[in-house]
């Protein structure tokens, strides 16, 4: 499909949002143009100016609160336009979750996404008119596009051979004492993650990405490796049972102490994630040590 083409849905429309815009208010009026109508007008104005201007004008708002063409929940703008125009084309749904991740600062949902807001941001930056800028993004938007419809399998090497052999030599090659050089972020992550359990204090991955000066994507991608072969939220969950169970085997804090001591919204999600740990409930677990430790007494 040649995108440049566009796909009339409906007759000649007007869209107003935001001025100033960066993922949402310019991967939006890329999808209208390019998909629903070419020949729409997009209009960006002040904030408090957009529902007033959009009844002047006849304009429909959107990537606007309390609008229809808006968020919903975790999903941005761009999913609403997906779902309301029943647009299948697959190209498009590779595309929502890298718009998402950018748009909402989740850059786990897409690798491709800490690249987006980037991008973004810089272009944003340096392009002070909103016009020119959405012109500047209708080009990024039409080349992530031509990537998820004919490119998301090339890659960049010149040489994939090459590649190859190395995952060979490797794999099964290299001299078999040769370590794996650890990278320097990981003794610092431990600390980190160890200093928010102990204190009870709630940590996110963008968090420590950002505390580490690293890609939350890379360091998603790169987490399971060093510690215990787990994700980030895995890992940060088994150090929580752990803590409770050292509480439940030295302490006489209740249920409901240990669950808020070790980071549980409520007592009843600590002891759901606990039994799926150990297979057993905390009071079925600290009652067994009781008896564990009277036999051990006799």
């Amino acid at each position: 499909m040649d995108i440049t083409a566009g796909k009339r849905i409906l007759g000649f429309m007007k869209w107003i949002t935001r001025e100033r815009p960066k993922i949402d208010r310019i991967a939006c009026p890329w999808l209208i143009k390019r998909f629903i109508d070419s020949s729409a007008e997009i209009i960006f104005v002040p904030a408090d100016q957009v529902l007033t201007k959009a009844a002047a004008l006849g304009a429909t708002p959107f990537d606007v609160p309390d609008t229809e063409f808006s968020h919903y929940g975790s999903e941005c703008t761009f999913d609403y336009f997906l779902k309301k125009y029943k647009l299948n084309d697959s190209a498009l749904h590779t595309l929502a979750p890298i718009i998402r991740g950018a748009d909402t600062d989740n850059h786990s949902l897409a690798e491709q996404a800490a690249g987006l807001w980037a991008i973004s941001a810089g272009l944003a930056f340096n392009t002070k008119d909103d016009y020119k800028l959405l012109e500047k993004g209708m080009m990024i938007y039409d080349a992530l596009y031509s990537w998820a419809k004919h490119l998301q399998h090339e890659k960049h090497l010149q040489q994939p051979n090459e590649n190859l052999l190395l995952q060979v030599f490797n794999k099964y090659i290299q001299p078999p004492g040769r370590k794996k050089k650890l990278p320097s972020w990981k003794s610092e992550l431990e600390t980190i993650i160890q200093d928010h359990v102990d204190t009870n204090l709630t940590l996110s991955l963008k968090a420590v990405a950002d505390e580490l000066q690293v890609n939350p994507t890379y360091l998603s991608r790169e987490f399971a490796k060093y510690f215990d072969n787990l994700s980030f939220g895995e890992y940060i969950r088994k150090l929580r049972i752990e803590k409770a169970i050292q509480l439940l085997e030295t302490s006489k804090n209740s249920m409901a102490e240990i669950a808020y001591l070790t980071g549980f919204s409520d007592q009843s999600h600590f002891t759901r994630i606990f039994r799926k740990f150990t297979g057993l409930s905390p009071s079925e677990y600290r009652k067994n040590a009781g008896k564990g430790k009277g036999q051990t007494n006799r």
